[in-house]
């Protein structure tokens, strides 16, 4: 359904004399997540794969055993993208005239697995200069973790009216009152709309929240991975990363041992790739082991201090499992609305255009997430865990890096003692 009025669709397009269709590179771009890619154009495809599994299978295993793949038309580089698009009259006639010049091409198409998401993308970007396309579908549409597309119901209108997008998918058959609010909103006058693109970032947050807990097993791998019976792991836990970065400068030289700030969440440029393991943040955390044993035996120490982030859990709990030592610091900052908002903006939640009324919804669950974060922590009963407070008075924050640093007491309290250490 279309989710702005009929007038702000018309001026929206009005004042962008381009196209609006997905397309990338069918060979070179990920696009295609799952199942076949290449065979969808080099092999005929003339049965449907939902409704005659038998036959569609049946074909293109026949044609993979005798060798009947086919080229691709040599002066066409195939795109894919989304089946939702907006083109221009004028874009609309040049790939008419196309069809009308090039039957090749068309007849091509027509046993190509899944054409619509090929067939028009292609054209485009073949006749028309990038400067007059834009690589995006106006239809706003999201997927579930499951790889389904998520569904609007009644209380997702002023959600979706602030969505940069001019249509919507896909609405509930049973969403009654969204449906004729949208429809009313279509034909009004209202041509003044607060839009962001956080939409898919802010249901992703929304969906997620309540998920708590270890999703899946320990990977096999790692059942039996150590980073050392011998070897001591320093932790520093901390949402305000410049916070953190602050205390450990002051309390770091005393660990005698390598300091590597959040390096689950930054990129590092003076460490060797390590085999390629620190080339992404999903492959550091997948072999978060394997990389901290490393890291132990690059720098040639038996003592290494991380910065974590409190929404890192899974990473935290797994070190506090090891063989070897582990000690964690927790360092607790207070956090007013302006460094919340300053955090959603960080995480894509919100922009600078994002109604103030949204803001204000959104703000106590951000508030109450990273609370959690932290109340987690201490629910965990790790060993060697100490904590540290804005609010908490000198001798029992000293009391508590001394124990974690192995401090003598006076080092302890000239640490603590500092006023500058939390601000922000």
């Amino acid at each position: 359904m279309s989710i702005k009025s009929y007038g702000y669709m018309r001026n929206f397009l009005d004042n962008s004399d381009v196209d609006y269709i997905e397309s990338f590179d069918f060979f070179e771009s990920d696009w295609i997540k799952t199942g076949m890619k290449e065979d969808r154009l080099h092999y005929r495809h003339f049965f449907n794969e939902r409704t005659q599994k038998w036959l569609f299978y049946t074909s293109l295993n026949l044609q993979r055993r005798f060798g009947l793949s086919r080229e691709v038309p040599n002066d066409i580089q195939v795109q894919i993208g989304s089946q939702w698009w907006c083109l221009r009259r004028r874009t609309v006639e040049s790939i008419m005239e196309f069809i009308k010049r090039r039957r090749d091409v068309v007849n091509f198409f027509k046993t190509t697995w899944i054409p619509d998401e090929t067939f028009f993308q292609t054209l485009v970007r073949h006749l028309i200069p990038d400067n007059q396309i834009r690589t995006r579908t106006l239809t706003f549409l999201v997927f579930s973790d499951y790889g389904m597309p998520a569904a609007f119901y009644n209380d997702h209108y002023d959600f979706l009216i602030e969505q940069d997008y001019l249509f919507a998918r896909k609405i509930s058959s049973g969403a009654h009152e969204l449906k004729a609010r949208l429809g009313e909103l279509y034909s009004s006058a209202q041509t003044d709309f607060n839009v962001s693109m956080q939409g898919k970032s802010l249901y992703q947050f929304l969906t997620q929240r309540g998920r708590v807990g270890q999703r899946y097993a320990r990977r096999f791998w790692e059942t039996e991975g150590s980073i050392g019976r011998d070897r001591m792991l320093y932790l520093v836990v901390c949402k305000k990363w410049h916070v953190a970065k602050r205390f450990v400068n002051q309390f770091g030289p005393h660990i005698d041992g390598p300091l590597l700030e959040y390096i689950f969440n930054e990129t590092y440029e003076n460490i060797p790739d390590l085999g390629g393991i620190l080339s992404s943040e999903e492959k550091k955390s997948r072999h978060r082991r394997s990389l901290v044993r490393m890291l132990f035996e690059y720098y040639k120490t038996d003592r290494l201090l991380l910065w974590l982030d409190p929404g890192d859990f899974d990473i935290l709990q797994d070190f506090c499992s090891y063989i070897a030592v582990t000690r964690v610091l927790e360092i607790i900052c207070l956090m007013d609305d302006d460094y919340i908002l300053g955090h959603a903006k960080r995480v894509n939640l919100i922009s600078d255009t994002t109604p103030a009324e949204a803001i204000s919804a959104l703000l106590p669950s951000i508030r109450n997430e990273l609370y959690h974060q932290s109340e987690r922590i201490i629910d965990a009963g790790f060993d060697n865990f100490f904590r540290i407070t804005e609010q908490g008075n000198l001798k029992k924050n000293s009391d508590q890096i001394k124990l974690f640093c192995e401090l003598d007491e006076e080092t302890a309290t000239a640490i603590m003692e500092q006023d500058w250490l939390f601000a922000d």
